[in-house]
């Protein structure tokens, strides 16, 4: 087990003027729970592999599906979860559904997200 004292102070003063700034710095509690639900779904791993396959192309639940070798029913679960918090759109085209990422925000937070951890791992 690490040891967690070399994370404290040595002893304990408060800051105020630090305490006072991120107070008034920090959202409201309703945004940083909206926040943390929106970043839960990039911590599953299956929505995560989805994501990053609508990087690279708009595909239907079949062509999913095949490129993660996952079955329809397992991505439509996960694209449901996906579009509910409006990371991906569709459109249908006849008898298919197209799914894609819903704006060019969703491509820079996975993309920031593996330039930090590269970083990170230097």
């Amino acid at each position: 087990m690490e040891d967690l004292e070399r994370y404290r102070c040595k002893i304990h003063v408060t800051h105020d003027e630090v305490v006072d700034l991120v107070r008034n710095s920090m959202p409201a509690e309703e945004e940083i729970f909206r926040l943390s639900d929106f970043f839960s779904l990039f911590g599953d791993s299956t929505r995560l592999k989805i994501l990053i396959a609508l990087e690279a192309s708009e595909m239907c639940v079949c062509d999913i599906g095949a490129s993660l070798g996952m079955s329809d029913s397992a991505v439509s679960h996960q694209l449901k979860a996906l579009k509910t918090s409006r990371l991906i759109k569709s459109r249908r085209r006849g008898k298919f559904v197209f799914y894609s990422l819903c704006d060019e925000h969703v491509r820079s937070i996975i993309d920031l997200a593996s330039e930090h951890l590269t970083e990170a791992d230097k």
